[in-house]
């Protein structure tokens, strides 16, 4: 039997890729770099100063700045997401996800939250949820981002399971692969990306059957 629930964040709870696409988009044409949505995929699931590194390889210029210089880039990119963020509210979850988070909390199974995202919590906050997770891992601690497993790992633990007992929830081919490293039972969300590796795949939570993921 599993015991816990740990779930990415964008596209799986929310899909806040827009929004990100968005301030990527804008902060890159700045520094006269181009991107379009098929370059977007590949900055789903990793961190901050990991897609402004894939975003400045793009344009030749890894080398253009210095490291505080790219820390100020990165943070530009976050204050204008955050602004976007502004407008989130509980009709922005995902289907299903509600009414899953509250089977798990009527069978006292606990869920966490393993994003990369530092924003986590303002946005459960604005979506209305904060209350249905029990744990959330702050980025700012990892050594290392998906696909190591070590987010997933840690969520488990807050959650006072041993990973093997947790099912993970990702949209993203890192995360799956994070998952799957973590010795979790992994439940991919088909977002667009194909997924390979998840021992079961979905396009909404409704689709699952919270008695039967259990017993997995």
């Amino acid at each position: 039997m599993k015991k816990g629930f740990v779930f990415d964040l964008d596209g799986v709870i929310t899909d806040t890729a827009k929004y990100h696409y968005i301030a990527w988009k804008e902060l890159a044409a700045e520094i006269g770099i181009d991107i379009d949505l098929k370059f977007n995929e590949q900055l789903k699931g990793i961190s901050r100063m990991d897609s402004l590194e894939r975003i400045l390889s793009l344009g030749n210029k890894n080398d253009a700045y210095t490291e505080i210089e790219k820390e100020a880039l990165a943070t530009k990119k976050n204050t204008q997401y955050v602004q976007l963020l502004q407008s989130l509210t509980p009709d922005d979850l995902l289907p299903g996800v509600k009414e899953f988070l509250d089977q798990a909390k009527e069978k006292n199974i606990p869920c966490g939250i393993a994003s990369a995202s530092k924003n986590a919590p303002f946005i459960l906050d604005k979506l209305g949820v904060m209350s249905d997770f029990d744990a959330i891992v702050d980025p700012a601690t990892l050594k290392k981002g998906k696909p190591d497993p070590e987010i997933f790992v840690q969520a488990a633990l807050a959650l006072g399971i041993d990973p093997a007992e947790a099912i993970g929830f990702e949209d993203a081919q890192a995360g799956i692969d994070g998952i799957k490293a973590a010795g979790m039972y992994a439940v991919g969300v088909y977002s667009g990306e194909e997924l390979h590796g998840a021992d079961i795949i979905v396009e909404k939570l409704t689709e699952l059957n919270i008695d039967e993921l259990l017993s997995k």
